[in-house]
């Protein structure tokens, strides 16, 4: 579909909102502030609607006047981009834009350095253009869940060997007993966590939550299970990579630096060789592990992510039917061939692009990792989802982009339900996580002490 934006700057004044951005320069005790939001509360419109944006800028409380910002408008990121000059008038200034296609418009705001006052400001907002009619970029490979079959299989046939061993560290949370957890699964990798439970748990008496990790590379987070636990969970925290729990940071951090650094990148040339195969896999042990507790009750079994979290969630509850509630927090690994829609793709941007010879053409995506990648879009897993499902999303997300946020949510399916965090970055903020744990204590029927 052809986008064409159209723009206007008005200047005016109006109630104002949140500050979203700011700079503090040094020796100054006030700041220069700058924000920009839509003027709809919502931040939601039609396509080919007229979205205004208005923008605020204060120095040291008083509203600036007669100096110019620079905005630029946007699709979620990526081209058409458009720029221009705005001249504030008593601390306020607009830019008007349309999309005229389901998907984001994002406006990103800049205020120069002058006289001497400290660092450039910027600040970003987004509107959602009927968000909820954003498709996947790309269909799903035909034989996806053929591939995926396959990959259950080989981990099928991989005993779990699970080992459960009292933590090193105690827990973190009284009345909650912590057990280190590993269990082998495909590739010779294994599956490692914190499994946490309330202390004397009858059979068959408690709902079960996984949780997973963000982009990153760590240990398991006992304090994670342990607070799940004390909520009246049977809970399992494991990490992305399979590695030891409770070491010493530096740990981590010379993993990081050395063997998994740009891991989410590693093996992307081919469906069989994604890293994020073991990930998955890892997912799916962890559930077997949770399910083969006694303490389980059978009935409800969550999956929570945010991130690459999130990512590994859908993945899971895709591939688990086990799986009765699913909760993604800003997933990532959504629609990575945004790009053959003139669209933006999510983290990790796993499909390079080589830039076009001439310019104003689009590049062209690697084709074998485009392939590839299909078989890892989230886009995909969402369609096969069969359990309720809560999402998160940030307007001004910039890792994860609303637009393929919004791409994988549409997928699902079934019952469903996604908090427009309309301030919110890559970030869950408070009001999302409350959201988040409201929807699990709702699910597994529990009621906070």
């Amino acid at each position: 579909m052809k986008t064409a934006f159209s723009f206007q700057i008005l200047i005016a004044a109006l109630a104002w909102a949140t500050v979203l951005s700011a700079a503090t320069p040094k020796g100054r005790e006030a700041t220069r502030a700058l924000s920009v939001r839509a003027e709809q509360a919502t931040a939601l419109y039609e396509p080919g609607q007229p979205v205004t944006f208005v923008i605020r800028l204060t120095d040291a409380g008083t509203p600036v006047d007669g100096e110019q910002v620079t905005w630029t408008l946007s699709k979620d990121g990526v081209a058409p981009v458009r720029t221009g000059i705005a001249t504030v008038a008593k601390g306020e200034a607009r830019v008007t834009g349309t999309l005229d296609e389901p998907g984001f418009l994002q406006c990103r705001v800049e205020s120069p350095a002058s006289l001497g006052k400290g660092k450039n400001v910027t600040a970003l907002a987004g509107a959602g253009i009927s968000p909820r009619l954003i498709r996947p970029s790309l269909p799903a490979p035909v034989d996806f869940d053929a591939f995926w079959d396959e990959q259950k299989a080989e981990l099928a046939g991989v005993p779990a060997n699970l080992r459960l061993s009292p933590a090193a560290e105690a827990s973190p949370v009284a009345g909650v007993e912590l057990l280190d957890v590993q269990a082998d699964c495909a590739g010779g990798t294994l599956v490692s966590g914190y499994l946490a439970r309330p202390a004397g748990a009858k059979p068959r008496s408690l709902p079960a939550i996984l949780t997973l990790h963000g982009a990153g590379v760590k240990g398991a987070m006992r304090n994670v299970a342990a607070g799940w636990a004390k909520d009246g969970l049977l809970a399992l925290d494991i990490n992305a990579h399979g590695l030891p729990n409770g070491k010493p940071e530096s740990f981590y951090q010379a993993l990081a630096k050395g063997e998994f650094e740009d891991y989410r990148l590693r093996g992307r040339e081919s469906r069989e060789t994604v890293y994020f195969r073991g990930m998955f896999l890892r997912v799916v042990r962890a559930l077997d592990v949770l399910a083969a507790q006694p303490e389980w009750d059978g009935k409800h079994l969550v999956i929570y992510g945010t991130s690459q979290g999130g990512a590994q969630a859908i993945a899971g509850a895709a591939l688990d039917p086990r799986v009765t509630f699913l909760v993604a927090g800003v997933p990532a690994m959504c629609d990575h061939s945004g790009m053959v829609a003139g669209r933006v793709a999510g983290w990790p941007k796993l499909v390079p692009v080589t830039l076009a010879t001439d310019a104003g053409k689009p590049g062209i995506p690697d084709p074998a990792v485009l392939a590839a990648a299909r078989y890892y879009d989230m886009v995909n897993f969402a369609a096969r989802i069969r359990a309720p499902a809560q999402f998160t999303v940030g307007f001004i997300d910039r890792t994860c982009p609303p637009t393929t946020v919004y791409a994988a949510f549409n997928a699902v399916p079934g019952t469903k339900a996604i908090f427009d965090d309309i301030g919110a970055g890559h970030e869950n903020t408070p009001e999302a996580k409350q959201r988040m744990r409201a929807a699990v204590r709702a699910h597994a029927g529990l009621i906070r002490k």
